[in-house]
């Protein structure tokens, strides 16, 4: 059975399109690996992508992308709307198929001992690969952001858990952890109400009494002229998407205010698709053996890249 993991890099970065080809292109050097997904935002100022493969390779292909990103991003001039401690923000290795969550958290920590020794990036361990309890969270680690941080590192509670209590100049700090696959995604309202984002936020995230395992922060969109609430859901089986765009809904009624749209952020879970279309097509369930793609990849081998049909014309549909 093959054994992969994946790894979803967050950088700071998401108005040079050159710098993210940079990145992109260093990841596409390592044999063994493959870069699935970018996505990138002006106004949070951040990239993220997502890079799959077997561990060793996957490791070797981050730490190649972050030689980059420290070289081209500088957090001193840095402006983005999106929480941050550093250029390479958060490096996230989360277990795939044949592989344990302890191997990943080995993984994580080998991969923290090298970016300080290779880049001087102090490290912290978060989520599943956390030393303490108080640093599971990333929120925490993430307090205040790269300013805070370079005021406070010195202090006891905030050592890095790799490195020195010192911050790279331009680059900062870098948090490494292990977690199980998330859900990122946007939530767009149709208002420039920052207080409005940001109620809506903590009435919805789990510390605020809200929905189990969502985190939520609501932040200005100055490009567009809106506000939106943005979301991680760490288990979409508990808590699927369609529930956490229900809730902002109802409570952005109250403020006369109407969702305008969502975005995905990464990758997404098929199972949380399927439920999120489950709901909305009012369907007792929806499996992933319904899917025609699905039927497709697994008749052809699970190495097919035929995962999205086509019609003779390729237009992907059959008309009206």
């Amino acid at each position: 059975m093959q054994r992969w993991v994946e790894c979803v890099p967050n950088f700071s970065e998401g108005r040079r399109q050159e710098v993210l080809e940079a990145i992109a292109g260093a990841m596409r050097e390592v044999a063994g690996t493959h870069l699935l997904h970018m996505t990138a935002d002006p106004d949070h100022n951040r990239a993220v992508f997502t890079i799959a493969g077997e561990k060793e390779p996957v490791m070797e292909a981050v730490l190649r992308a972050c030689r980059v990103a420290v070289c081209e991003i500088d957090l001193r001039r840095h402006q983005g709307v999106h929480p941050r401690i550093g250029a390479v923000d958060v490096i996230p290795f989360v277990p795939g198929p044949g592989v344990r969550v302890d191997e990943c958290v080995r993984l994580a920590e080998e991969t923290g001992k090298r970016l300080w020794e290779e880049l001087q990036l102090p490290v912290y361990l978060y989520g599943l690969a956390a030393r303490t309890p108080a640093r599971r969270r990333l929120a925490t680690i993430r307090r205040g952001g790269f300013e805070a941080l370079r005021a406070e590192i010195g202090q006891p509670e905030r050592h890095p858990d790799i490195g020195e209590a010192r911050l790279h100049p331009s680059a900062g700090a870098t948090a490494v952890g292990v977690r199980r696959p998330l859900v990122a995604f946007n939530v767009i309202l149709g208002t420039d109400r920052l207080e409005v984002a940001q109620e809506i936020a903590r009435r919805v995230r789990e510390t605020g009494g809200g929905l189990v395992g969502v985190q939520a922060l609501g932040l200005p969109l100055a490009s567009r002229g809106r506000v939106q609430v943005s979301l991680n859901l760490l288990d979409p089986v508990r808590t699927p998407p369609y529930r956490a765009v229900e809730l902002i809904r109802t409570e952005a009624a109250r403020y006369g205010v109407a969702v305008v749209e969502s975005e995905l952020v990464g990758l997404v879970p098929l199972r949380a698709v399927l439920a999120s279309a489950a709901y909305y097509l009012g369907l007792e369930k929806l499996e992933p053996e319904q899917i025609l793609e699905w039927n497709i990849a697994h008749v052809l081998g699970e190495g097919s890249t035929q995962l999205q049909w086509r019609w003779p014309d390729g237009t992907g549909n059959a008309g009206r």
